[in-house]
């Protein structure tokens, strides 16, 4: 009977034209059989199960992590419509329907908040414990828990398109993907079953007894290998995703644990990508400080651009009262023309302001070169064609970044390169701040594309004695404004992938939060991997040379091979589990 489902595998892999390890399975149970070693037979079949069982453990540890992360789906909804709320299965949930969402409950929908304030825990999503605070304006995300407060939330995404959604199908896929390494490992096992029934029928040709070939058969008949190495990467990609890392299969694995250059964006990777204020400037005697900062929020107060998000906020820190612009229209990377109280006004980059005719001193001018050379950007503000006061802005470092780079260089990593749109003083200023020699400024989204396919061609492959400057080229970005440049790399990782389906889409390897800490960590666990996979082959290699010893010096027989191969079974399969731990 334990024949039977043996026979229609090897079978199968046939008349697929594949040798498969079933097959050799086969021939030692049938010599079993035929020799009258009941308990090697017994053993052989024992020892299938057992593969067929770790094998089937393999698909299980991804869909354990597709099961975790789909346990956090919300049953019933409460949608408010008017002045009444009536509760729904979330299948009927709607884009654009408003939903209520109290403390301790989880999120529905991807959605963005539209009334209240909540502390929100993404951990789901994230990997990150800490609670994220969201107001009106904040998006949030299916499977988060609303830990405090009480919001109401405008649906964006739901069902199949949500964030949790999109990461249970990446690592459902994931888990099927096949690297090189294992393609190797398969393509290993065929060349060693033909090997093997090579030196079975050979062994027999020069007078070895059934008894001695079956005792060789049964050592060197085992899939431990085969199942093996998918499982040490099944067991990584699962755990990343516990961390808040997505990775797309296990060769975006094995090419991060090779990786020897890192190109980078600065905004948003190495810094938060979010600008704070930190000078503001008048040169009109009837104007104060004060009244600069007001003009300016005035402004700033109908734009959603970055800057102007940056001013919006010091206002409200510093509790200003806005005056609602008569007149408001912006110019998208330029500028924006406003009007109050008779005043024509202007705000925006230096350009806008010599494009528009206002009137600039050379003190201005000397000040924005100055403050542009220190790394700091700079808005100029424009009363009735002149400009009258600048403000001063600078991108908050990443906590940690010069840490975490000296830690991916103790990882492998040979350099880092900056790519940046600042000038070459402010380029440099900020790489020496950071540790990172190498620096490309003025840089434009075209030329910075340009720039990846070059060094891609110069850098990318594996390293010679003649060329050892050679390795593999990863690129970090936001996902969004870098789509380009991430398809370029031979490993791209994106920053920030939580609601971004671009940074997802573009990616490898996708950081749903915004945090490049976890950059060093998720090459840890690609190193690990590497490491097991390599220590695998070693247990299997050296288990087989010392099971087939002991048969040649006849220490054992059938049923000593038979128990020596059921039990070495477990150590590379053992090994492989510890891929998916801390």
């Amino acid at each position: 009977m334990g024949l039977i489902p043996v026979v229609v595998s090897a079978g199968k892999s046939l008349y697929d034209k594949k040798l498969s390890v079933d097959l050799l399975a086969t021939i030692a149970l049938a010599f079993s059989l035929l020799s009258h070693e009941w308990v090697s037979a017994a053993f052989i079949t024992l020892m299938l199960a057992f593969a067929r069982l770790f094998d089937r453990i393999t698909e299980a540890r991804a869909k354990k992590t597709i099961q975790s992360l789909m346990k956090y789906n919300v049953e019933r909804v409460r949608i408010k419509k008017g002045d009444s709320i009536s509760e729904v299965h979330v299948s009927e949930v709607r884009i654009d329907d408003l939903v209520v969402v109290e403390a301790g409950d989880r999120m529905p929908v991807d959605g963005i908040v539209i009334s209240g304030e909540a502390d929100i825990d993404e951990a789901s999503l994230t990997g990150e414990s800490e609670l994220v605070h969201k107001k009106v304006g904040s998006k949030v995300f299916t499977s988060t828990v609303n830990e405090s407060g009480s919001l109401i939330v405008k649906t964006e995404k739901v069902g199949k398109d949500t964030t949790l959604s999109r990461m249970i199908e990446l690592v459902e896929k994931a888990a099927r993907d096949k690297n090189e390494a294992e393609r190797a490992a398969d393509r290993f096992t065929q060349w060693y079953i033909l090997l093997s029934l090579i030196a079975s029928v050979t062994m027999y040709l020069i007078g070895l007894s059934p008894r001695e070939i079956l005792a060789v058969l049964l050592v060197v008949c085992a899939d431990d290998i085969a199942v093996a190495v998918p499982l040490a990467f099944t067991s990584a990609i699962s755990y990343a995703a516990k961390r808040g890392v997505i990775v797309k299969g296990s060769s975006a694995f094995e090419q991060l644990s090779k990786m020897k250059f890192i190109l980078t964006d600065k905004t948003g990777t190495l810094t938060r990508g979010k600008p704070k204020i930190v000078d503001i400037r008048t040169y009109n005697e009837k104007f104060s400080i004060d009244e600069i900062a007001i003009r300016f929020f005035m402004g700033a107060s109908e734009s959603n651009h970055i800057v102007s998000r940056a001013i919006t906020e010091y206002a409200h820190e510093h509790k200003m009262k806005l005056h609602t612009p008569d007149d408001f229209e912006e110019f998208s990377g330029k500028g924006i023309v406003f009007k109050h109280d008779g005043d024509d006004m202007l705000m925006g980059r230096l350009s806008f302001m010599e494009e528009r005719k206002s009137h600039i001193e050379e003190k201005i001018r000397t000040d924005i070169i100055s403050e542009k050379d220190a790394g700091r950007g700079v808005a100029c503000l424009s009363v009735n064609g002149k400009v009258v006061g600048l403000i001063s802005y600078a991108d908050e470092l990443r906590p940690r970044v010069k840490e975490i780079i000296n830690e991916t260089k103790e990882l492998g990593v040979l350099e880092w390169h900056m790519l940046t749109g600042d000038n070459e003083k402010s380029a440099a200023a900020v790489s020496a701040q950071i540790g990172i020699r190498h620096y490309h400024a003025n840089m434009t989204p075209e030329s910075k594309v340009e720039l990846i396919r070059r060094f891609e061609k110069e850098h990318s492959g594996k390293p010679t004695k003649t060329d050892p400057n050679k390795g593999v080229v990863g690129y970090i970005g936001d996902g969004v404004n870098d789509a380009a440049s991430l398809a370029l790399a031979d490993v791209s990782i994106a920053m920030g992938g939580i609601g971004a389906d671009a940074a997802i889409e573009a990616s490898d390897i996708t950081i749903m939060k915004d945090n490049l800490e976890r950059l060093p960590e998720v090459m840890r666990i690609a190193a690990k991997t590497r490491s097991v996979m390599k220590g695998n082959f070693w247990i299997w290699g050296i288990t087989n040379a010392v099971g087939l010893g002991l048969v040649a010096f006849g220490i054992i027989g059938p049923v000593g091979a038979a128990t020596y191969n059921f039990l070495t079974d477990f150590l590379p399969i053992g090994n492989a589990f510890r891929a998916g731990r801390k």
